[in-house]
């Protein structure tokens, strides 16, 4: 399982990269194998103002529907499209053209709050 060091972690399996005031959010590595094959993905809305912990789309696989959770406060500022025809990229790519959606953080404590990667790992192990 891939737990990139350069990342932060929610609890809820989503993980997040900040360049400047903007969070590049997805799901993690383990969260889409315990998926397993993704075949939907609900995106958000570009401008959706969201709070730490609300729902911001979901992933459906071939096994469940799962919610994903904002790891940041702040508004959906880009979503990945790519994602709509490809929903498989979140299994083949989590850490890459997976991701979801990004957010302009409005509340940069909420990013420094989130897991690192040791932390991370102590969660999932």
């Amino acid at each position: 399982m891939q737990i990139p060091d350069d990342l932060r972690y929610s609890s809820d399996h989503e993980w997040a990269r900040a360049t400047g005031d903007v969070v590049r959010v997805g799901i993690t590595d383990y969260a889409q194998d315990a998926l397993g094959d993704v075949v939907y993905v609900s995106l958000p809305s570009v401008g959706t103002a969201l709070e730490v912990g609300a729902a911001l789309g979901e992933v459906e696989s071939t096994k469940s529907v799962s919610e994903i959770y904002a790891p940041v406060s702040g508004v959906v500022s880009a979503v990945n499209d790519a994602l709509s025809s490809s929903p498989e990229l979140i299994n083949t790519e989590p850490y890459g053209g997976g991701w979801i959606c990004e957010i302009t953080v409005s509340s940069p404590e909420t990013y420094e709050a989130l897991l690192d990667a040791d932390g991370y790992r102590g969660l999932t192990s």
